[in-house]
């Protein structure tokens, strides 16, 4: 049995949704990765009328639908003149509960993979982005949009408000400035350094920038004394999740390929699996079927 795609829940069959009208950050430009694209790729590759309902209610969600928002228990739409900000801003300093899990670089093919991972699990989120209104028009109300300089500290200060873990799904550099991290409980990093270092000719050269940040970021993480989760995967490619098995072999990640799909579906069911300091692992697609990640986790973490 091989590991199940992101969409692989089940809930009753809700009203259909409305007429779709794509996200654009621009005229004539669409989204770098679709949400709905993604979900409709995974209702062809589902056999079953369970997996297509649940997809009709992220559907929902994803035009503002009201019947998801009320079963995911999220708020209603803020108006179009966005009045809320001002009183965000009033309250900056009141502590909040720490729920929400913070994605870097939302705007990633990856990194919305990982997003739409974890509004399938209930999960309060907060994602850095450059462009706030096309996020908001492919997420909704589930996903907190947080624009700004990672290096400005009032700004950082914001970002990490109630956050209990980060989830790091690109070489992005996030932590190369020294950032106050107090209060996250574990990060999860997703990094391609074993990628980058075995490159060879221009591909280590155009690949040099991308090294130096994922050679950073680790040594900050491994530093930082948080409880942390370093996925060193293999190259990344665009393809099904859920198709194929695994691969943690010391040595793989250098040499083999992932399925972006996968890559995030592992970040996701890492975020629960907090070691007691820091896991380290290598991963591609390969045979190994692992039906139960917090098990393969709770496995990985009492062998060292």
């Amino acid at each position: 049995m091989r590991a199940p795609p992101l969409l692989a829940l089940s809930t009753p069959h809700p009203a259909r949704p409305p007429p779709h009208r794509p996200s654009r950050t621009g005229p004539g430009r669409t989204l770098f990765f679709s949400p709905r694209r993604r979900l409709l790729l995974a209702v062809a590759r589902s056999k079953s009328r369970d997996d297509a309902s649940f997809t009709d209610r992220i559907l929902d969600y994803i035009e503002g639908g009201p019947k998801l928002r009320k079963w995911y228990g999220a708020p209603d739409l803020l108006p179009k003149d966005g009045g809320a900000e001002g009183e965000e801003d009033e309250s900056s300093d009141i502590e909040e509960p720490r729920d929400a899990v913070l994605v870097t670089n939302g705007e990633s093919e990856i990194g919305q993979m990982v997003i739409l991972s974890l509004i399938l699990k209930r999960a309060r989120i907060k994602a850095l982005v450059k462009d706030k209104r096309s996020t908001e028009e492919a997420f909704g109300t589930y996903v907190e949009c947080m624009v700004g300089n990672i290096g400005d500290k009032s700004f950082t200060k914001k970002t990490l408000r109630g956050v209990r873990a980060v989830i790091c799904p690109t070489d992005d550099g996030f932590f190369s400035d020294q950032i106050d991290l107090k209060g996250v409980e574990h990060i999860v990093l997703l990094s391609q350094l074993s990628v980058y270092r075995n490159s060879g000719g221009l591909q280590a050269i155009m690949n040099s920038k991308l090294r130096k940040l994922a050679e950073r970021d680790e040594e900050v993480v491994l530093a930082s004394g948080i409880p942390s989760t370093i996925i060193r995967s293999a190259s990344l490619e665009t393809s099904p999740g859920g198709e194929k098995g695994f691969n943690f072999t010391e040595g793989i990640a250098a040499k083999g390929k992932i399925s972006r799909e996968d890559a995030a579906t592992i970040c996701v069911e890492a975020l629960d699996a907090i070691p007691q300091t820091t896991l380290i692992f290598e991963v591609a697609n390969g045979d190994e079927n692992v039906t139960d990640w917090k098990t393969w986790f709770a496995e990985r973490m009492a062998k060292g």
